[in-house]
């Protein structure tokens, strides 16, 4: 039964819940962590983690696209960053890493972002990733996909990811040409990763654009300003588990077309992700947790995309702190933080060995508890 709460005599509403507020169940089983499988695959690409890297410039580079590919994850290049503004924005980033000041950064994360996109170099950056070896997947917004589409797929990627702070099936306006993703995507002979949702309409609508991921979530973590900037926040436990339900429902409806689901907000350590899988993700979208890598692009700084909007941004910039270990060490180990850092996927692993569960489809059935 679904927990309504009477906000007034006019409205009511429903009671959601955050993944700090819910914990893993054991079952009467455990496994020997040897025995547990993190591999993912999306459509014809097999990763050996569930782990998606977020768009932002801050963790994503064509670098770190292909190292995070390297080691065994999915990195996403955002078509709409610096690395397609500027030839060289190494200097850039090197800025960005020197910035302490909230209202300033975001001022001069304006600036920067105003340069011109420019669509050559979106052909250099994916060819740099591609001549690595790497799956090549890049971001555009739902705004400028019309736009950029021909550009990113003339330079021959691997997956398009259309990620914006709140994703819909079909956008209305009087004024723009609107992009209707179910006919985009027919016409589309590679995997298309749609986002984010918040619920379970929207989910289902986006299932059935023909869409192979769908992104669950507004990327909120304590950097991201859109609860406050929108008064939008759905908790990201309830937004997987309505998601996963979603799913469910289009999979009976298609005959067993499944579509993945990868969470992106209030992800910053192995628990975190161990639960949202256990909700229901197929994968986690990570940003913040990256920027602990010495290896980041802009030396542990941190930002949303939405960040450097030029009327409305919605995310505070994060200076650059400390920084724990490599990229191999956030997500592999060996750790000496005892707050679930670093070693991402192993910290997954012991999860689904001390629970039972062999491989990640089996996981999303562990039980959970509310514990707040």
């Amino acid at each position: 039964m679904r927990d309504m709460v009477e906000i007034g005599m006019g409205k009511a509403a429903r009671r959601g819940f955050h993944l700090d507020e819910v914990a893993l169940v054991p079952t009467r089983r455990t496994r020997d962590v040897d025995d547990v499988s993190t591999s993912w695959q999306l459509d014809a690409y097999r990763f050996d983690i569930p782990c998606v890297g977020h768009p932002s410039d801050a963790t994503m580079s064509p670098e770190s696209v292909v190292a995070l590919g390297r080691a065994g994850g999915l990195g996403v290049l955002n078509a709409e960053g610096l690395w397609t503004r500027y030839e060289d924005p190494i200097p850039v980033l090197h800025e960005l890493s020197q910035l302490d000041e909230e209202a300033a950064a975001t001022r001069r994360l304006q600036q920067l972002y105003a340069a011109p996109i420019r669509p050559e170099l979106i052909g250099e950056r994916v060819k740099q990733i591609r001549d690595a070896g790497g799956t090549v997947a890049v971001r555009v917004s739902p705004q400028h996909t019309l736009q950029l589409a021909p550009v990113i797929l003339d330079a021959g990627i691997d997956i398009l990811v259309i990620q914006g702070t709140i994703v819909s099936a079909e956008h209305v306006s009087s004024t723009d040409e609107p992009l209707n993703l179910k006919e985009f995507i027919a016409d589309l002979d590679l995997p298309v990763v749609a986002g984010g949702i918040t619920n379970y309409q929207t989910a289902l609508h986006l299932m059935r654009t023909g869409a192979a991921g769908v992104i669950v979530g507004v990327g909120a973590d304590d950097f991201s300003t859109t609860d406050t900037v929108l008064g939008i926040r759905v908790p990201m436990a309830t937004a997987i588990s309505d998601a996963a339900a979603a799913r469910r429902d289009y999979l009976d409806e298609t005959g067993g077309r499944y579509v993945h689901l990868i969470a992106d907000g209030g992800l910053s350590t192995s628990g975190d992700i161990a639960k949202a899988l256990g909700c229901g993700a197929d994968a986690v979208m990570l940003g913040e947790p990256l920027t602990m890598a010495t290896d980041a692009p802009a030396g542990g700084a941190w930002w949303h995309s939405a960040a450097s909007h030029p009327k409305l941004p919605r995310g505070m910039f994060s200076p650059a702190g400390e920084q724990l270990g490599s990229l191999e060490e956030i997500l592999y180990g060996p750790s000496d933080d005892p707050e679930g850092a670093m070693n991402l996927f192993g910290g997954l692993r012991r999860a689904m060995a001390k629970c039972g569960y062999s491989d990640l489809k089996e996981f999303q059935r562990v039980n959970l508890i509310l514990d707040r």
